[in-house]
């Protein structure tokens, strides 16, 4: 039975843990696409069984309703660091005047357009500019350098697929990985233009990825030191926690972690400072009147 371009389905010789889509069928052999976790995996079509529209439906109305979870947190958070920011920038007294902010813009290479898409709505949904671009895990290299010096933005996150086969070598090894290098290439490279973790802060990794190489490399958070799975959204929180940390502060690398479906298991990294920063007073835009 033949499978289609972004049909879902899962592995019967994993007793059905994750769905995927088909990125392509080539010899009975289906390149997989994790639906909401950033692995990429190869399986016989054999192996692979079509999910009924009920139960995918049960799987989606799961999946939302932890991405609500999460969203949910990191609106409590956000809240609480927005009390802290205005009450540390009157020194505790009360002002009239209102706050203007000058937020951190997010550069998002992705090598999935759907995940890529999801991230952007995220982004938007907390308030963050960013400009997503798609692009294959083996050209982030060649063209990230290019889009650092156009876009000039304060964060990046260097994410798509990913996955570590023990029958290519073992865990330190770099080969085992299906984009890793990529990944680590591409913090290489970025930080050629700017060294600095404070000044441009890089989140770099998807499922499973060689963790050390990527921090090695330049990145303040990475994943996945565990080697788990991590969930298409998780980037997104990192960049947003330190989004919304004033410039005066520190983040912890668990307080980063914290509002992530995969937790310190699936990523790590350093202490980092926030770069938010506030200014007053806002003013209302001139209507010419």
């Amino acid at each position: 039975m033949g499978y289609s371009k972004g049909e879902l389905v899962t592995r019967k010789s994993y007793q059905h843990d994750l769905l995927f889509r088909v990125a392509a069928v080539k010899n009975d052999v289906a390149n997989l696409y994790g639906a909401d976790f950033r692995l990429e995996a190869d399986a016989s079509t054999s192996d692979l069984v079509r999910v009924q529209a009920r139960e995918l439906e049960k799987i989606r109305q799961k999946g939302k309703e932890q991405e609500d979870f999460s969203y949910r947190l990191f609106r409590q958070d956000y809240q609480l660091m927005k009390e802290k920011r205005e009450y540390q920038s009157t020194d505790g007294y009360h002002h009239t005047s209102e706050f203007f902010q000058l937020p951190a813009k997010v550069l998002h290479l992705d090598g999935d357009q759907t995940y890529l898409q999801k991230c952007i709505e995220l982004y938007q949904r907390v308030g963050l500019q960013v400009h997503g671009v798609h692009l294959n895990e083996k050209d982030m290299p060649l063209e990230i350098g290019a889009l650092v010096k156009k876009i000039q933005p304060d964060i990046i996150v260097i994410t798509g697929h990913d996955a570590f086969s023990k029958n290519k070598g073992r865990k330190g090894d770099l080969n085992a990985y299906r984009h890793s290098k990529y990944f680590a290439e591409t913090v290489r490279e970025a930080r050629r233009i700017n060294p600095h973790l404070d000044q441009l802060v890089i989140f770099a990794g998807a499922c499973q990825s060689h963790f050390e190489s990527l921090i090695r490399a330049g990145a303040n958070f990475a994943s996945s030191p565990y080697r788990i799975n991590i969930h298409a959204l998780d980037p997104v929180y990192i960049a947003a926690k330190i989004a919304y940390t004033s410039f005066m502060e520190k983040v912890s690398v668990w307080d980063a972690l914290r509002n992530t479906f995969s937790g310190e298991k699936g990523m790590g990294g350093v202490e980092t400072r926030g770069l938010l920063r506030t200014g007053m007073p806002y003013l209302e835009e001139d209507s010419g009147d």
